[in-house]
């Protein structure tokens, strides 16, 4: 007998595969453009940076901590090594993405120090840093967007070729990183001593503390992956629209966390996989598009957002009530 437990309603899991299922059911009925492969592809390589930021952002969750500032950080990493080429022609393809990197990962890191040393929410902090960095991009480039790219950013090609039924596809760049991405993040939370103690802080800081885990520590790791991530969500962006645009990411960071809420990371830490990060983020593309191909407008695609982030949030708090609950009969 195959294992169905995956789709038992009881885990989160198990809802929002039912809720995916149902919803390519609906779409698919209203429109027979849906379902094909071109537009699944389409899709997929459309919200895969939206994908990149949420398994970043998932990470940083299950320590019981939020982190808005992760589009800035993006805007700001592709803009400076666009700049440096078109200023001075640095053209190092390996360099420019670990410098990348290190820079996204550096902008993590300084949120997690503020955080942790002066002992404000998260979401304060991170706002701050969200507001201060995209007002300090936009006000020194005055939104200019950049188009003269190195040959090696623009000219990559899709790496994973197949056909179905006779016609032949391709699996684009954008996808293929977000995969490897959320195979390396799994690998990090389930198969590493790191990833229990990244749990065990969201879990009950206190309690991790007592037992010897370095919780500041371990927010720096978290927040930096973040901001690493970021940085490569920002190239993967640049590569898909062959340009930088300053003010491009800026604005979706609510689809960013309405996915990793309702791939059930708790929004008090500890909780969460990321399968389901990823079924979120493919329940929110689905939504989007299956509206926009019925032609639904733009503002109701937001409520629809903000319902289902609203729903998430008020099913996981009533989780949580119901178990402080039972702990103490």
């Amino acid at each position: 007998m195959p294992d169905l437990s995956f789709f038992k309603p009881q885990s989160s899991q198990g809802w929002l595969a039912w809720v995916l299922l149902i919803g390519v059911v609906i779409f698919s009925l209203a429109s027979d453009r849906f379902l094909s492969v071109q537009n699944l592809l389409d899709l997929a390589e459309s919200y895969a940076v939206t994908g990149i930021f949420a398994l970043g952002l998932f990470v940083v969750l299950v320590t019981g901590g939020i982190d808005i500032s992760f589009a800035a950080v993006a805007s700001v990493v592709q803009y400076l090594i666009a700049t440096l080429f078109v200023q001075f022609q640095f053209d190092n393809a390996l360099l420019s993405i670990v410098l990348a990197i290190v820079c996204g990962a550096l902008f993590g890191t300084i949120n997690a120090l503020l955080i942790y040393s002066l002992r404000i929410v998260s979401i304060i902090i991170t706002i701050s840093m969200q507001s201060l960095l995209f007002g300090l991009l936009m006000w020194l480039t005055n939104g200019k967007s950049l188009y003269s790219l190195p040959d090696w950013w623009i000219q990559l090609r899709s790496v994973m070729p197949f056909t179905w039924q006779g016609q032949p596809f391709q699996v684009g760049l954008p996808l293929t990183v977000m995969l490897s991405l959320a195979l390396l993040t799994w690998l990090l939370l389930n198969k590493t001593h790191l990833g229990r103690q990244l749990y065990a802080v969201g879990g009950d800081q206190e309690s991790a503390r007592r037992i010897g885990i370095r919780v500041g520590l371990i927010h720096l790791l978290a927040y930096g992956y973040l901001g690493a991530l970021a940085a490569i969500g920002g190239l993967v962006q640049v590569y898909r629209m062959g340009e930088v645009v300053p003010n491009a990411l800026v604005g979706g960071e609510l689809d960013v966390l309405a996915a990793t809420v309702l791939g059930g990371a708790s929004l008090m830490g500890g909780k969460g996989t990321v399968t389901g990060t990823l079924m979120g983020v493919f329940l929110i593309a689905i939504l989007k598009n299956g509206l926009n191909l019925l032609g639904v407008s733009d503002y109701f695609m937001n409520i629809v957002v903000g319902g289902v982030i609203m729903a998430a949030i008020t099913v996981t708090h009533y989780k949580k009530r119901k178990e402080t609950d039972v702990s103490f009969v």
